[in-house]
């Protein structure tokens, strides 16, 4: 399997390169990035893995509710449709230009984030206002706001296309005495959660510690080979029926989502709603698991 990022180490670059790539029908550049990033032929006739079939969710099922729920601002009013409003984290803004944000009227921590960003790539995690450089931080947001978009995702993910990325501020999450949050990522099937990411150590844009669960978060014997095994043990929260019925509520409208979730000292806090977990290109050990998340996962109807 070719390992491009150690080819093409920027990120920033990588994406410049796809962005050259546009031209090339969806269809192609997934068989190409398949391959590329697992080492396998990508079978969309008859797609048997959870990686296959979430590149032919990509191409074949396109419901505008989707393309909502992936904006980090838009999804807030999606989650009070639900009836679950008081699980938002509080939001200080949105903003459409890195000179808009007022750093004086916000408290001494706080999040900035992209709105369409993913990856914990575009992620900035203020935890002390004094020590933050504003001149390198709003040149970075600024290079959010610009990104173009009309083109295609470099991933393919059709919901993020055609829409202008923006700057979200939320207040920072922390649980006392704990250094590491908690963050539990639920994998659902037509509105039932069926597996469960924990992750702890998590540093932006790099390897997390991550032990996938089943529904009554039993650790299974499978790992994510792009990310770390857990090296400590993770309590099932105290909370996690309430967390169970949150994800199903969200995810009831969709033929596969993955809900993201908080535990803040006995209250669930939404994070985000994903629909391509790794954007498909991510492998397991022992590669069954691939396989096991794919029977899960029943494709529905084509939807243009």
């Amino acid at each position: 399997m070719f390992d491009y990022k150690k080819f093409i180490k920027s990120r920033k670059l990588r994406v410049k390169f796809l962005r050259i790539l546009d031209f090339v029908p969806d269809s192609l550049m997934l068989r190409l990035q398949y391959f590329i990033k697992t080492g396998r032929r990508l079978h969309l006739k008859n797609p048997q893995r959870y990686t296959e079939k979430l590149q032919w969710y990509k191409l074949y099922y396109k419901d505008p509710l989707m393309s909502q729920c992936v904006d980090k601002y838009e999804v807030r009013k999606y989650v009070e449709q639900c009836g679950l409003g008081h699980l938002l984290n509080e939001c200080y803004g949105v903003f459409e230009r890195a000179e808009d944000v007022k750093f004086d009227n916000l408290p001494n921590q706080f999040v900035l984030k992209d709105t369409l960003g993913g990856g914990g790539n575009d992620v900035i995690i203020v935890k002390d206002k004094s020590k933050l450089d504003i001149l390198s931080t709003r040149k970075r947001m600024q290079e959010w706001v610009n990104y173009p978009y009309q083109g295609k995702h470099p991933g393919r993910e059709w919901p993020y296309e055609g829409k202008k990325h923006r700057i979200i501020v939320e207040k920072f999450l922390e649980i006392p005495h704990v250094e590491d949050l908690p963050d539990y990522k639920f994998f659902c099937f037509n509105g039932k959660v069926a597996y469960v990411y924990g992750i702890i150590d998590r540093a932006l844009g790099k390897k997390a510690q991550i032990g996938i669960f089943d529904k009554n978060f039993n650790l299974l014997p499978y790992q994510r080979k792009d990310e770390l095994p857990l090296q400590h043990s993770l309590p099932k929260p105290f909370n996690y029926a309430q967390m169970i019925s949150v994800a199903e509520n969200l995810s009831r409208n969709f033929p596969q989502a993955r809900i993201d979730l908080y535990d803040i000292g006995g209250n669930v806090v939404f994070g985000e709603i994903t629909f391509f977990d790794g954007s498909g290109y991510m492998t397991f050990n022992p590669d069954e698991f691939d396989f096991t998340l794919g029977n899960q996962f029943v494709l529905p109807k084509k939807r243009d």
